[in-house]
């Protein structure tokens, strides 16, 4: 077993999760191949951070969900989840999609590797190995991780049934409402659970928080980390300040940000910008501001240019695009396969050890 303490992100990004699947599913089958006992996702990471579609994904790998089965529900559920996308009007008013089937597939497949009693949904502290998950809670104005025990301190996410949590992180502004629900924690006290926000508001790459929580509630030293980091595949914002006919703009107003073209360049820049800023205080703290510094802990970084041939929006339903960036994932592990076997694929020290809460 590995001594280093081994975490996995995975970024937001709507329906592109499917980029991050298969590269897990790739990952896991080429263990299996190898004969590996300990070939699933939440056998060989301690600590797994997602947000948004990350956060769905997050959960799942923990709860014991083979990556090949949440790729399949990805492809397979692009049309059901957002192609009922409200008109352009409406749109103004209301998010564009309900959430509706969303939920409904994620609380089905999550059930579905639970052996609870009377078919209880699972609840955080279910996970098999820990979990991070980014949420904005807007009801008291402020960032949020919800987070399995791993510290005596954290008493209140554990109870949260893991289909809310993963819904809480997924609740993209613009494209569903923020989500409201309640639970009964398993002391039988009826607990609120309103008006929480997707996490890539802050955090759509969550790295940096599995550091600080391995540094923190782990009282590890950077040394001792291992990181695998991985996309959902981006696409380069850049605006020389000329408009279609190459004249120089003068109109960055609401119909520039958020309408034209069908884009939302808004979303796209403060999601593009903190992926960008977690990569480089990264970069600084493996290897310092000059990068002169031998590497301080592990790191391996996959992600995706999604140029004029892959251009995916974050509610995609066309099949052909989402295998397209799936075929991209494939090829990424393919490149990356030595190294990453060879970090994360020797069993995790929680695994080995897990107790139920």
């Amino acid at each position: 077993m590995s001594e280093s303490f081994k975490i996995l992100s995975i970024d937001g990004g709507g329906i592109r999760g499917v980029f991050p699947a298969m590269l897990l599913a790739n990952y896991e089958s080429e263990l299996k191949a190898k004969g590996v006992e300990k070939w699933q996702v939440f056998q060989n990471f301690d600590l797994i951070c997602g947000t948004s579609t990350g956060g769905i994904m997050a959960i799942a790998l923990a709860l014991g969900i083979p990556a090949k089965e949440i790729y399949e529900l990805y492809l397979n559920n692009a049309q059901t989840i957002f192609g009922k996308k409200k008109g352009f009007l409406k749109r103004f008013k209301y998010a564009a999609h309900t959430r509706d089937e969303l939920e409904k597939l994620v609380k089905e497949k999550y059930k579905a590797y639970h052996n609870g009693e009377d078919g209880e949904d699972p609840r955080l502290k279910h996970c098999k190995t820990h979990v991070a998950i980014p949420i904005y809670d807007l009801m008291e104005g402020r960032p949020s991780v919800l987070k399995s025990k791993y510290h005596e301190s954290f008493v209140r996410d554990y109870h949260i049934p893991a289909y809310q949590a993963a819904l809480a992180t997924s609740a993209a502004p613009t494209y569903f409402d923020p989500y409201s629900s309640s639970y009964i924690d398993l002391n039988g006290l009826e607990k609120p659970f309103q008006n929480k926000v997707d996490g890539g508001v802050f955090a759509n790459n969550p790295t940096l928080n599995g550091i600080i929580e391995a540094k923190k509630a782990f009282n590890l030293e950077l040394k001792d980390i291992s990181v695998l980091s991985i996309g959902t595949g981006h696409q380069r914002f850049c605006d020389a300040g000329l408009d279609k006919k190459k004249k120089h703009r003068v109109k960055y107003g609401i119909k520039y940000w958020m309408l034209e073209d069908g884009k939302k360049r808004l979303i796209d820049v403060f999601m593009q910008g903190q992926t960008q800023q977690v990569q480089n205080l990264i970069s600084i703290l493996k290897n310092g501001i000059d990068r002169r510094e031998p590497d301080n802990f592990g790191y391996i970084r996959i992600d995706t240019q999604l140029d004029e041939s892959c251009l995916i929006e974050m509610d995609e339903t066309d099949k052909d695009k989402l295998k397209k960036l799936a075929e991209k994932a494939t090829i990424e592990f393919q490149n990356n396969a030595t190294n990453i076997i060879k970090s994360f694929g020797s069993g995790s020290r929680w695994a080995d050890t897990q107790k139920t809460v």
